[in-house]
């Protein structure tokens, strides 16, 4: 008997990462005018070419899509043939409009899972319509990704629909998480529990919803962080330092009374700040003057991704330019409680090969202090 499928992409999703902006949603005209490229397509069509060419020999498939960029393109350009369009877009340019209509065509044909590729805004579509009716599942392609419906990178959405076509996953309650996006776009942190889904219980393959930790201990050892930090900038007076986004970073940059960006990407020199909510290109230029450089990540609490969540700035080419040895990883104990596992997600997979390769990474939990936490390597 088949499994039926419903698959649908939302093309926009992810283009305002690399060019600075916090999401795509409402602001995709200014994206393009900043240089963004789509994303979501080829995440897509990689996580279809890795079930094809990995799982699907013995599976017994029907999929149900979407016309053009919504799904039908991608299923046709990896190959897929046991396809039934079932949804046409509204217009030339895609909406939540479309995702919402795709997905009640999708109930009305009885599918047994809905695989998205977009970020918290699609899940947020998905769910509104689907609710608890049928599972759901995400192939992270999007800019703000807290919800604990999507896989953590596209190797693994292909391994756990060929384990669901097979009977062999457990379905349960998954969260779907909500910002407010005109403040998110300010630079202001607001989430919130939007609904829960029925999704996948899977640990291993699939990202929980993002957690908080605020307890007032924890400002000594954000202190300790802090001492830490000013001490690596004095000591390596010639590097620039690019501060990542989250709580955490934000607590030491106002700590030493730099105007930082929350949820961007700013630039420090000499324990001044020279550049701010920068996007990739303007980190590459900086990068192009200074020689030398280190970068400062946080973990997001729970799910564990230093690279690919919130921070798409920091490109692969970035990455390259500033090298491993360069990377600062820091978090509070309390949060490592919860991460027991580094993880990213570049969209670079000879990237994400060599960060796996060195199993570990040194996380700074206080002053001088460090403690070793494993990357996660099981899905490469």
């Amino acid at each position: 008997m088949d499994s039926k499928i419903g698959f649908l992409v939302n093309p926009i999703s992810g283009m305002g990462g690399r060019v600075g902006l916090k999401g795509t949603d409402g602001v995709l005209e200014e994206a393009v005018k900043l240089g963004a490229k789509p994303v979501a397509s080829k995440k897509a069509e990689e996580t279809l070419r890795e079930y094809l060419n990995e799982y699907s020999k013995n599976d017994n498939v029907q999929w149900f899509t979407c016309s053009g960029e919504m799904g039908g393109e991608e299923l046709k350009k990896a190959g897929v043939t046991k396809v039934e369009v079932v949804y046409s877009s509204l217009g030339t340019d895609t909406s939540s409009e479309d995702t919402k209509r795709a997905c009640k065509t999708f109930l009305e044909k009885n599918v047994d899972l809905i695989i998205f590729c977009g970020g918290d805004g699609t899940a947020r579509d998905v769910f509104e319509i689907v609710d608890k009716k049928t599972p759901i599942l995400g192939i992270p392609s999007g800019v703000k990704m807290h919800s604990g419906v999507f896989g953590i990178n596209t190797r693994a959405v292909a391994k756990m629909l060929h384990e669901f076509v097979n009977r062999r996953l457990t379905i349960g309650d998954a969260e779907i998480m909500d910002l407010d996006e005109d403040r998110y776009q300010k630079g202001e942190w607001n989430i919130q529990l939007f609904g829960i889904a029925k999704g996948i219980v899977e640990p291993t393959y699939v990202q929980v919803g993002k957690s908080c930790y605020e307890s007032v201990s924890d400002d000594e050892t954000k202190d300790e962080l802090t001492e830490h930090i000013v001490d690596e900038i004095e000591r390596y007076s010639d590097f620039l330092f690019l501060f990542g986004s989250g709580g955490t970073i934000d607590y030491i940059a106002h700590k030493m009374n730099l105007e930082n960006t929350l949820l961007g990407i700013d630039a420090v020199h000499n324990k001044k700040l020279i550049g701010k909510d920068l996007n990739e290109e303007g980190i590459l230029r900086l990068l192009d003057k200074y020689s030398k450089a280190k970068v400062i990540l946080s973990p997001i609490g729970a799910q564990g991704f230093i690279l690919g969540r919130g921070n798409l700035q920091l490109s692969p080419r970035v990455i390259r330019k500033i090298g491993f040895d360069n990377i600062i990883v820091i978090s509070t104990p309390s949060k490592l409680v919860s991460t027991p596992i580094i993880r990213v997600d570049t969209g670079d997979r000879e990237l994400d090969h060599l960060f796996v390769e060195k199993e570990f990474m040194m996380v700074v939990i206080g002053y001088r202090m460090s403690r070793v936490v494993k990357i996660q390597t099981n899905n490469f």
